[in-house]
């Protein structure tokens, strides 16, 4: 049996095993899938092991995708992109192939689960860190009119902006000084991770605008709360969670999963441990 596994520090809270046991069953794969916990100084030889072992490929979670980034033997263009492996995949000639899905991850979630565009329209991201930067390709894949990157620490936007410029059109500054009326707005800040959401102005809200916040939950996150009232479609990101599973799943199987049937599985545990809270 295949073996994989998701690695990181902490972990125990990880939906990987749940996530890719799921997309086994429906895709009839023979698998075998778990958690690996490793000290943050540890990351090379717990990894080491785990492939002497015979494993086929692992997710990899925080601390550690900077480690994975240095880790492969060779990399896909998004997951040099981006800076970052959070997939590492074994190939036939014995290298780690590294790659990086958030990006597909979240662009599947808003384009074919949401139905929301990207192609041609005004794209916001709020956030200049890890979770922007390995999105940044994939989302200007898609061809968007305009991509604006807003963060507190303005010097790093503009790092990013000019990072990415040759893959489309891509400005940045502060969050105080955002142009209106955007389309699409996609939360990748480190304020959602906390509970809070970026301070922006409503004016950024535009005509029919769709709002992403990359974080998820039982309810709807903070940034969500404040951009339903301006008229906003709104979504977080467990669809996200789910599609770069299915696209790491992809990778190491060659099969794809359907990802709706496991997003609602998710879904419908977030609400029974909210109706348990409560209670």
């Amino acid at each position: 049996m295949d073996k994989y596994a998701v690695i990181g520090n902490p972990i125990k809270q990880s939906m990987s095993p749940v996530i890719h046991s799921a997309f086994a069953t429906e895709t009839s794969q023979d698998l075998e899938y778990g958690k690996l916990f490793a000290e943050v100084d540890d990351f090379k030889p717990v990894v080491d092991e785990f492939f002497a072992a015979g494993a086929r490929g692992l997710n990899v979670t925080a601390p550690f995708k900077l480690d994975a980034f240095q880790y492969a033997d060779c990399l896909t263009e998004r997951a040099r992109s981006a800076g970052a492996v959070n997939t590492l995949a074994l190939q036939e000639d014995g290298r780690l192939l590294g790659d990086n899905t958030d990006g597909p991850g979240l662009v599947s979630d808003i384009r074919d689960n949401l139905g929301w565009q990207i192609r041609g329209k005004k794209l916001l991201v709020l956030g200049a860190g890890g979770a922007t930067r390995g999105t940044l390709l994939p989302l200007l894949n898609e061809q968007p009119a305009r991509l604006h990157i807003a963060n507190r620490t303005v010097s790093k936007a503009h790092q990013l902006a000019e990072d990415f410029q040759r893959f489309g059109s891509v400005t940045a500054g502060g969050l105080e000084d955002i142009p209106a009326g955007f389309d699409l707005i996609i939360n990748a800040s480190a304020a959602g991770l906390s509970g809070e959401r970026p301070h922006i102005d409503a004016s950024v809200v535009g005509p029919d605008c769709c709002v992403y916040d990359m974080v998820y939950g039982a309810e709807p996150t903070p940034f969500m709360r404040w951009a339903e009232p301006l008229g906003a479609r709104t979504a977080d990101g467990l669809g996200m969670l789910v599609g770069q599973a299915a696209e790491a799943f992809h990778l190491w199987r060659g099969v794809r999963p359907s990802e709706a049937p496991v997003q609602a599985m998710l879904r419908e545990a977030l609400r029974k441990k909210l109706g348990a809270a409560a209670d």
